[in-house]
């Protein structure tokens, strides 16, 4: 099994239920808060480069829903300014296999089985990400770990 470095959002009902999954499967995970993280854009793009630029955002994020803000409409350079401004903004989780130093962004249950592997029942959704509670947000914690990337 592996041991994962988690970047989560504290409080966050989906994050849970994502760390959930890969304990179930035997992974062990250090947990980082994604929000209080000291993003480099070195660091970050190691996670992000791979995707469009579109598949960097959390669709949750208010500014997202609301329309404020529209990822398709950004280029890369603009985009990552804006994620180390807001964190918030970053699709999460963002997970660290510290065996082989591969990536993961956010928790397509395909994906993360063919990267790490589940448990066969926790691939029954085809997504874990995003928020849990259709008619709220998660709350945003005060406080959390620092994590130096």
């Amino acid at each position: 099994m592996s041991h994962l470095v988690f970047f989560e959002k504290p409080g966050c009902g989906g994050n849970a239920r994502q760390r959930t999954a890969l304990e179930a499967a035997g992974h062990t995970l250090e947990r980082r808060n994604l929000l209080t993280a000291h993003w480099t854009p070195e660091a970050l793009l190691a996670f992000l480069a791979p995707l469009p630029v579109p598949d960097w955002f959390n669709r949750a994020a208010p500014r997202i829903k609301s329309g404020e803000l529209v990822p398709e409409a950004l280029s890369a350079e603009a985009a990552l300014a804006l994620l180390i401004a807001e964190p918030l903004l970053i699709r999460r989780p963002l997970m660290l296999n510290t065996a082989d130093s591969s990536r993961m962004v956010g928790f397509d249950t395909a994906a993360v089985t063919a990267w790490v592997g589940l448990e066969p029942s926790a691939q029954r959704p085809t997504s874990l990400e995003g928020c849990s509670s259709p008619t709220k947000s998660c709350s945003t914690p005060t406080g959390g770990q620092h994590a130096h990337v």
